[in-house]
């Protein structure tokens, strides 16, 4: 396997944690890896009457960089384009309900791996 394959994989382990960690805490997962806009969703799910847009991101413990910090300007603006997209379908009308993009942190070691969520993340333009 290579090391795109590898990362590939960990990034779908850390999608399948984050979607385990939503569902434990009782909000509905509505659909995953989600295309439109010219970009991609990691996870759309309902917390309550909110529709949520969570992006998913995985680094090693101890990498120079931490996982939220690597979504940068140009991914804000795909992830939103992408909201927008799928906001127009049947399936995710929203218009009477609030909208929020989360951000779910998996920082994995050999000890295991840590969870962070945040919530309400701003996307606007840096």
């Amino acid at each position: 396997m290579d090391e795109k394959d590898g990362g590939r994989r960990r990034g779908a382990e850390a999608e399948d944690i984050a979607e385990l960690w939503l569902r434990w805490r009782g909000w509905t997962v509505l659909d995953r890896n989600r295309r439109g806009g010219g970009g991609e969703i990691d996870i759309i799910a309902r917390d309550g009457r909110c529709l949520v847009f969570v992006e998913v991101r995985c680094r090693r413990r101890g990498s120079w960089v931490s996982a939220a910090a690597t979504i940068g300007p140009e991914k804000r603006r795909r992830l939103r384009a992408c909201a927008r997209s799928l906001l127009s379908e049947t399936r995710f009308r929203w218009s009477d309900r609030r909208i929020r993009f989360d951000v779910i942190t998996i920082e994995s070691g050999p000890d295991g791996f840590g969870l962070r969520h945040l919530r309400n993340v701003r996307l606007g333009p840096a």
